[in-house]
């Protein structure tokens, strides 16, 4: 499947546009039957949801109602936001300027309806080959199963610019383990992992203030590499496994990262990724 950009110099009469080509059997059922529905983007860290539409060919937008119309295209509409699917595309993952010839991707539905666009690669109209965009599985994710490439590779940067920076936030995360650790403190709130707050600051990840209601840290934000900082809550549990509270209680697509002392949940929901803070702490401190 891939989005085909139009209009690329006609910019004064609406912009690109982009089509879809060689949907899928099952993404085009899906469209036909709803005709049109919100856009959730693959982005470097994860998903988002964006304002814009998938419409199919039979519908347009009108007045924010699906209505009967013959564009004739499979499409994605730029519904209430302020740049193109192209442009917030190239936003996310770091792209140069200049028109797409084509951007390649898979579409994911979701159980619940949400129509996943996920980027694989894309060829500018200038460029003689095409760049391959990478799906990094749970791209926020660092346990005992998985270190995710994302947070390996910022890691690594962090590293390079100053050793003895990622030496203190080894310690202080250290410290907290060993603390939640000890018999002593047995009784100890979940809430004490935000003391390792300056050290994941140190490390691109910014924790928001700890709530009373919903997700404890909703105000977070991460910042890797060359990627622009994405927003995303961050849920504070001694074990993962108490996530499910939250995957019943809130939306039935999250986005979220669980900060863990001890990651057990077994068959974690999609798009949850989950840090385990001992795991971590050792790999800081190699």
């Amino acid at each position: 499947m891939h989005l085909q950009q139009t209009k690329d110099s006609s910019r004064a009469t609406g912009g690109p546009q982009y089509f879809f080509h060689n949907l899928t059997k099952p993404v085009k059922e899906f469209l036909r039957k709803r005709g049109a529905c919100e856009v959730v983007l693959q982005t470097p860290y994860g998903i988002v949801a964006i304002p814009f539409m998938a419409v199919d060919r039979d519908h347009k937008i009108e007045d924010g109602k699906i209505v009967a119309g013959r564009v004739g295209h499979d499409r994605i509409q730029q519904g209430t936001a302020g740049q193109s699917i192209g442009e917030a595309i190239r936003d996310w993952y770091g792209l140069r300027g200049g028109d797409f010839e084509k951007i390649d991707l898979d579409v994911e539905i979701h159980p619940d309806g949400h129509f996943i666009v996920i980027p694989t690669s894309v060829k500018m109209r200038t460029a003689k080959r095409e760049r391959v965009l990478e799906k990094v599985r749970d791209p926020l994710s660092f346990h005992r199963d998985h270190q995710s490439k994302r947070w390996r590779e910022q890691i690594a940067a962090v590293r390079k610019q100053s050793a003895a920076d990622v030496a203190w936030a080894a310690s202080q995360m250290k410290r907290v383990v060993d603390d939640n650790k000890d018999s002593r403190t047995r009784n100890i709130l979940e809430c004490d992992l935000l003391r390792t707050a300056g050290a994941f600051s140190i490390l691109g990840l910014e924790l928001g203030a700890y709530l009373g209601r919903g997700y404890d840290c909703q105000m977070s934000s991460f910042k890797f590499n060359s990627f622009p900082s994405y927003h995303c809550p961050v849920e504070i549990k001694k074990r993962s496994n108490g996530f499910k509270y939250q995957v019943a209680k809130y939306p039935k697509l999250p986005r979220a990262v669980v900060l863990c002392m001890d990651h057990d949940i077994v068959n974690a929901p999609s798009h949850i990724d989950f840090v385990e803070l001992p795991v971590l702490a050792e790999y800081l401190s190699r």
